[in-house]
């Protein structure tokens, strides 16, 4: 210990999806008088800088993908090396608790906090459980999930499963203070297009033809903020200006939160991250979940926000030019069934989940879980 505080160590890999909850939760528990470090692997490194962590610690890693035996046996290998650092690290740093995030980057901070009997946690982001979670749920002392449901969440492992929701940024949460106005049938009508590393060809190759099919009274009304890949940012650009469309297109937005919270609509992926947020913002969208994952956790997510009213889900290949223009036909012309959708989507939201994950977190520590 140092001065008195107790250590947490939150473990997390090098993707948003993972990097946000935990960072929110790292915020929460250092307000309940925690000190908190992160640890994750080389690939993730740059980002230690910015966690609100004392210390960043870098373990060996590797992820199982494809059946080839060298590759696989390379991975355990690495995975085991990881493990043996940090075992070495939980005994020298003694922290209360070890929080993993899933993905592999956590599988061996977790297993050497069990092997070293340090309470752990395992939070689960989307709606259906990880293959990094699933090895270590039987292992862990507490399983933390998003959804009141997880598809692969054994049936004997509920009891010391709680549903918290998935942690936001303290920015959504305060963007999440502002109501939600459907456009006026004179009002600027305001989207936003996104879909991250997996998403952003699918969205230049559709959502450009099927605005440009709307009407043209309609096609004045739209204001379009759009991420696009470099490589695809001159054709979209130029799509938008032969329609007639005003469109922000960038590859990257650091604001995106503040620009989710001045859409009207959002069209876009359904990662674990982007589904909170949306939830907590409470904005209406049409979600097209990234079709190749093996464990299909954006359809799960997609799936929840849709069966609340809260959202259009399409498969990829739904996701056609005249689908989209058809479902947007519809809500352009409907104030009141976007506004309805917003007001599901908030409904579904969990603006504490960061608070909630930290009492849970405290609570297996043994540590008070009031703020200090």
């Amino acid at each position: 210990m140092n001065g008195g505080l107790p250590l947490i160590v939150v473990a997390a890999g090098g993707t948003g999806g993972h990097l946000f909850p935990a960072e929110a939760l790292a915020n929460a528990l250092r307000a309940r008088g925690a000190r908190v470090d992160l640890a994750t692997d080389a690939r993730a490194a740059r980002y230690g800088q910015q966690f609100p962590a004392d210390h960043t610690h870098i373990l060996p890693s590797a992820t199982f993908a494809g059946r080839n035996p060298v590759k696989l046996a390379r991975a355990a290998a690495v995975l085991g090396f990881g493990i043996v650092r940090g075992i070495r690290l939980i005994r020298k740093i003694r922290p209360a608790a070890l929080v993993g995030f899933g993905g592999y980057p956590t599988v061996p901070p977790v297993l050497a906090a069990t092997l070293v009997h340090v309470p752990t946690v395992i939070h689960e982001q989307n709606g259906v459980m990880g293959r990094a979670n699933r090895l270590l749920a039987s292992r862990v002392t507490a399983i933390a999930t998003s959804f009141p449901s997880v598809i692969g969440l054994s049936p004997h492992l509920t009891g010391k499963s709680a549903q918290t929701g998935n942690p936001v940024r303290p920015a959504v949460i305060e963007l999440s203070r502002h109501a939600y106005r459907p456009p006026g049938p004179a009002d600027r009508f305001r989207l936003l297009v996104f879909g991250g590393s997996q998403g952003a060809k699918v969205m230049a190759d559709i959502v450009p033809p099927a605005l440009a099919s709307l009407p043209e009274k309609v096609r004045r009304r739209i204001d379009l903020v759009q991420q696009a890949r470099e490589e695809d940012r001159a054709r979209v650009e130029d799509a938008y200006e032969r329609a007639g469309l005003a469109a922000e297109i960038a590859p990257f937005f650091a604001d995106l939160p503040a620009r989710m919270a001045a859409a009207h609509l959002v069209i876009s992926r359904s990662g674990a991250s982007t589904v909170a947020e949306l939830a907590v913002v409470g904005r209406p969208s049409i979600l097209v979940p990234f079709p190749h994952a093996l464990d299909q956790d954006q359809l799960a997510n997609a799936t929840m926000l849709a069966k609340a009213g809260a959202a259009i889900l399409l498969t990829q290949d739904q996701f056609t030019p005249q689908r989209l223009a058809g479902e947007m036909t519809e809500l352009l012309s409907a104030p009141e069934r976007l506004n309805a959708m917003a007001q599901a989507a908030k409904s579904a939201g969990a603006a504490d989940a960061a608070d909630r994950l930290a009492d849970l977190v405290m609570k297996v520590a043994g540590l008070n879980s009031k703020d200090r």
